[in-house]
């Protein structure tokens, strides 16, 4: 039996990653540290909604931050979320090929 609190803790991360605009924030840092005043226009929605995304990334421990002057740097701070990322794309890589077999074999 899988041990329940194991099961809950890999959900509460994956949950973090189920997020369309935190997945564009983590694309963007991908090349290196940005200040959010950098991350909030890229993002086009409101800037307290963008912080929030950043926050709740930053408590999962898959980003870090830092304060310099009135301004919030982050970065990566976890890479081996590209490794999750990745492992998503080939996984729907195969489900579109499988399901372009299947129409291609009823037409």
């Amino acid at each position: 039996m899988v041990d329940p609190k194991k099961v809950e803790l890999e959900a509460e991360l994956l949950s973090v990653l189920a997020q369309p605009t935190r997945l564009k924030i983590l694309y963007f840092l991908k090349d290196g540290e940005k200040c959010a005043c950098e991350i909030n226009p890229r993002m086009r929605e409101d800037t307290s909604v963008i912080s929030r995304h950043l926050v709740k990334m930053r408590e999962a421990g898959i980003l870090d931050s830092r304060k310099e002057g009135v301004s919030i740097y982050y970065w990566i701070k976890e890479p081996r979320v590209f490794a999750i990322l990745q492992t998503a794309d080939e996984m729907l890589k195969t489900a579109a090929q499988t399901w372009a077999r299947e129409v291609a074999g009823a037409l």
